[in-house]
């Protein structure tokens, strides 16, 4: 409970505004404390800030390092009826593709026209899917309606495989279309009644087809669907609905060099990011005779220092052939038109640069995860030596809160005191002054 007192009742002195300024004498260790620990957060926000950005090097650097990246192919096609992919297996080459033919569905057309609520089956009757080489699927058509008979076909509890489609020929006159849900040659059916006999005045067939495609020399190529999938290992090729036979198409499969190039530039740009930003936090700023805030990490400056030993390989030799150099600012530079003719000469050479345990993907990689680890990264284990000082300097700021209430409540008692006691003296002063009154007062 809070000491209750009136400052300078007796005494006429603030003993508040005397408490207060004692408690800031008082609390000046404490407050050396937090602005050590305000410091310690500057400090760990700005190493976190090198630790974001060794981590985005060593990102950049293993999916620069991966041999998928170099080895990635673009697929183009000179017709826009024929589209091509390429994936990882891909390899160069070129195809003249002629399409002989697109897949299409299996068509049943009936020729009887009826109202949707006309029967067109006996009530509860069952019509028969017929496929070649399978038991006939019965399907049981409900109320015999030919509305009733487009539920019972589409009904996906049937699984009939089939879509059903009453199409408008007149007022209040529909005929009944069925096709396959797939296309292909494969997909040939029959419906028929109990008996086998055609439905609804029988039915015109458009028979289904498969897509055919012919890369000459004697090769064509069939596919259920208007996809060929690995049609050369990796590559997909689709032809779109409708296009017509004897359209051509070149398709190309080359290496993608820009790709390349931009994946180059993007591990440079990290790595220069992160050698700005250290140099930054650490450089000597002549004109206030200060150092950068984080010049005393030993983990920052050795992070900069392993980078750019790590540019070379440990042969020696340069990058610059292949258009990455240092320039006398500490930055790397990455001249792309260099690394094109480069790539463009001798693309296997150019990319055993980049690629294997001495690679420089792996030696971006291998200096920014030594710093970035989470567990044990040479950044990361800075950041929590930091905080754990901090943690301390918390526990010796709340020990003072501690200390610091006990020494007011102290000083709030003696200062209570002092004015209990002043207030008596006070009271014995006027008590005395009266007596003497009486005593020299004169008598008659």
């Amino acid at each position: 409970m809070a000491n209750a007192s009136i400052s300078g009742l007796s005494s006429g002195l603030d003993t508040a505004g005397i408490i207060d300024a004692l408690m800031q004498l008082e609390a000046v260790p404490q407050q050396r404390l937090k602005s050590r620990v305000t410091d310690e957060r500057a400090v760990i926000t700005r190493l976190q800030g090198i630790n974001t950005r060794a981590s985005v090097v060593a990102s950049r650097a293993e999916t620069l390092g991966r041999a998928a990246t170099w080895t990635g192919i673009t697929a183009t096609s000179t017709s826009k009826d024929v589209s091509v992919s390429a994936g990882a297996t891909a390899g160069p080459g070129r195809l003249r593709v002629t399409v002989t033919s697109t897949a299409a569905t299996h068509q049943l057309g009936f020729a009887e026209t009826h109202a949707l609520t006309d029967t067109v089956v006996p009530t509860g009757s069952v019509v028969r899917v017929v496929r070649p080489g399978a038991d006939p699927l019965e399907v049981d058509t409900g109320d015999g309606t030919l509305a009733g008979l487009v539920a019972a076909i589409n009904d996906p509890a049937n699984e009939t495989g089939l879509r059903a489609t009453a199409v408008r020929v007149g007022t209040d006159q529909y005929r009944l279309l069925v096709e396959s849900a797939e296309t292909g040659a494969a997909q040939t059916f029959d419906l028929t009644d109990t008996v086998g006999q055609p439905l609804l005045g029988g039915a015109t067939v458009r028979a289904g087809s498969d897509a055919t495609i012919d890369l000459g020399a004697g090769i064509v190529v069939g596919s259920a669907t208007n996809t060929f999938t690995d049609l050369l290992p990796g590559v997909t090729l689709t032809l779109a609905a409708g296009t017509a036979p004897g359209t051509v198409a070149d398709v190309t499969l080359a290496r993608d060099p820009s790709s390349i190039s931009s994946s180059v530039k993007s591990l440079v740009d990290a790595v220069n990011d992160l050698l700005g930003e250290v140099k930054a936090q650490t450089a000597f700023n002549a004109s206030t005779k200060s150092s950068g805030p984080l010049s005393g990490e030993a983990a920052v400056r050795e992070l900069a220092s392993s980078f750019l030993t790590a540019v070379y390989p440990t042969d020696g030799t340069s990058l610059a052939d292949v258009g990455i150099q240092l320039d006398r600012n500490g930055q790397l530079t990455f001249d792309a038109e260099r690394f094109a003719a480069a790539y463009a000469e001798d693309p296997d050479r150019v990319a055993s640069r980049f690629l294997g345990a001495d690679g420089f993907a792996a030696r971006m990689e291998k200096v920014a995860k030594a710093a970035s680890d989470p567990i044990d990264g040479s950044i990361t284990r800075a950041i929590a030596g930091r905080t754990t000082g901090i943690e301390r300097l918390e526990e010796g700021i709340e020990s003072w809160d501690r200390r610091l209430e006990l020494r007011r409540t102290s000083l709030e008692r003696q200062y209570a005191a002092l004015e209990v006691a002043l207030s008596q003296l006070n009271s014995q002063s006027s008590w005395l002054t009266s007596q003497l009154a009486a005593f020299t007062k004169p008598t008659s």
